[in-house]
């Protein structure tokens, strides 16, 4: 696990989209399609404002998310049309590079949407996962204390009682999440310093979710000088 810090949010945020396209850039030169499962979340979406076209074809990229807010397709709070907004439409990339999470008025149940997609999800492991963390330390959708986090057969799930709004959610699950060459958690602001220093600390699981999310060939934490705050040596 490596640690990375900014003095700012938005060199943060400059230095995630430089980072993202790089990331990209190399897989495309080795031959594959490179998958990328993004976050929501403040610096995510600079992050994402920020992205051009450059050395990666967009056309040739899927785009999987972390968590979804179960709400009607095209709703603001939707991760899915965050991303849209700021890169994917911007970009060309097509819709069937953009594998969004079910919607709310799908015709499923939570659990049924939960699972057809995991049914979407590549057998090979994520090229990269990006993961933002709440002041709680929640990952993806993955709050302290719920049952999710101890799900180890279920790569998808249904969250009823999110305790952030909306409470409905689905999730991927740490045998998703780090099914991942590369995890990557971006956090800022002096507000998730406490979760930082505890997730670097003597954090659990079950107290500071972030704990759980790790990479099969990295971790990184991408932090501004706020958020690193209260890391101690």
């Amino acid at each position: 696990m490596t640690v990375e810090v900014w003095p700012s949010s938005e060199a943060l945020a400059t230095a995630i989209a430089e980072r993202i396209a790089d990331r990209l850039a190399h897989v495309q030169r080795t031959g594959r399609r490179p998958s990328v499962v993004l976050t929501g979340g403040t610096v995510a979406a600079a992050a994402y404002e920020q992205l051009q076209a450059g050395d990666v074809d967009w056309t040739d990229v899927d785009f999987f998310w972390g968590d979804e807010r179960f709400v009607p397709e095209g709703h603001a709070d939707r991760n899915d049309q965050q991303a849209r907004d700021s890169f994917l439409s911007r970009l060309g990339v097509p819709d069937d590079r953009v594998h969004a999470m079910p919607a709310h008025g799908c015709d499923l149940s939570m659990a049924e949407a939960a699972d057809s997609y995991a049914a979407v999800l590549p057998d090979e492991p994520f090229d990269l996962v990006l993961l933002g963390m709440g002041p709680d330390g929640h990952v993806a959708s993955l709050f302290p204390g719920h049952p999710q986090l101890r799900e180890t057969s279920r790569r998808v799930v249904e969250v009823f009682d999110s305790p952030k709004p909306p409470p409905q959610r689905i999730s991927l699950t740490f045998p998703a999440l780090n099914h991942a060459h590369s995890v990557w958690l971006l956090v800022s602001g002096a507000g998730k310093a406490e979760a930082v220093g505890r997730a670097h600390g003597d954090g659990t699981v079950d107290d500071t979710p972030a704990v759980g999310a790790r990479g099969l060939t990295e971790t990184v934490w991408l932090l501004d000088e706020a958020a690193a705050s209260e890391i101690t040596a």
